[in-house]
């Protein structure tokens, strides 16, 4: 299958939020991710790629109408939501979507420094090629063995790899294509997410496994957020838990697990290792200047084949 049109040509840093299992918290990492960006001063935007769910452009419409209720400043990424195709033709309908893609990142060329893309929990068209463009993917992960095969299957007798999951191999092929075309390895972290707050014997397995799986199949394991719930009261009024906590931004007195939150999100976008330095703005440069060369057709089998 060929698409005629260019690679999506932005001089931003591309992160990109993926995995195949729905209800990993994409969307929560993503708008943690968005917001500790804008609250450091660098322009961000996000694109929303679930065009059914729209997860993230629900929270982000929440956040702005919170802000218009309450007079807050609170940050705003610029946002996309990309339509879907309505063809009866599943080509048609992923030709579309990924022309809206690639008009998007056209469109914000020069007007900012992170593009965070939110992907649906599916092995989609779209969310391969979102994964093909990326600089840095983050993939959240429920901390379980259930969610960890979609990245590596084990022996049930023991601890020894029985392969490769399937998301994995999306990830290695975007990660191929990328190193292929301008010599960048995309930076792959794997996020434990939705911890448990007291220690287990699965907690254990899974964290060894990952390990494991890291040193394999080359990403770096971080924890995540453990399960609280105001991760998912914050959703309502499209608050973070790095935004200032008081009785006017949350609507109640806060309490410890408020700032809990806010250690665990900044403690893990500083392991991100994002490029906010004069590194990273020359790495963005090459990167456009690899895209400034992207002229040929996109052979999407290539890219998007798992």
């Amino acid at each position: 299958m060929l698409m005629q049109a260019s690679k999506a040509s932005t001089s931003a840093h591309v992160i990109v939020i993926g995995n195949e299992k729905g209800g990993s918290g994409k969307s929560t990492v993503a708008v943690h991710v968005a917001i500790s960006l804008l609250k450091a001063g660098h322009r961000v935007a996000t694109i929303d790629l679930d065009c059914r769910q729209q997860t993230l452009t629900r929270y982000l419409e929440n956040r702005t109408a919170w802000r218009a209720r309450t007079g807050l400043d609170l940050e705003i990424p610029v946002h996309h939501c990309l339509e879907l195709g309505g063809s009866v033709e599943l080509i048609a309908n992923d030709e579309f979507e990924c022309r809206q893609l690639v008009a998007t990142a056209d469109a914000l060329e020069g007007r900012i420094d992170f593009m965070v893309i939110d992907t649906p929990g599916s092995n989609s068209y779209l969310a391969r090629m979102a994964h093909a463009m990326a600089d840095t993917i983050i993939t959240p992960l429920n901390d379980s063995l259930l969610d960890l095969d979609v990245l590596g299957r084990f022996a049930p007798s023991g601890s020894d790899g029985a392969g490769a999951g399937h998301y994995a191999g999306v990830v290695r092929n975007a990660r191929r294509q990328r190193r292929q075309l301008d010599g960048v390895d995309a930076d792959w972290i794997v996020v434990r997410n939705r911890l448990a707050m007291l220690d287990s014997r699965n907690n254990r397995i899974v964290a060894d496994r990952l390990r494991e799986l890291s040193m394999e199949i080359g990403f770096v394991p971080l924890d995540g957020f453990v399960e609280r719930t105001v991760y998912r009261e914050y959703f309502l009024r499209g608050l973070t838990a790095l935004d200032d906590v008081d009785e006017k931004t949350i609507g109640t007195k806060p309490k410890v697990s408020h700032f809990a939150a806010r250690d665990e999100v900044t403690r893990l976008v500083q392991r991100l290792k994002l490029p906010v330095d004069e590194k990273g703005r020359r790495r963005a440069a090459n990167r456009a200047a690899w895209f400034g060369r992207s002229d040929e057709p996109l052979v999407l089998d290539e890219i998007l084949s798992a």
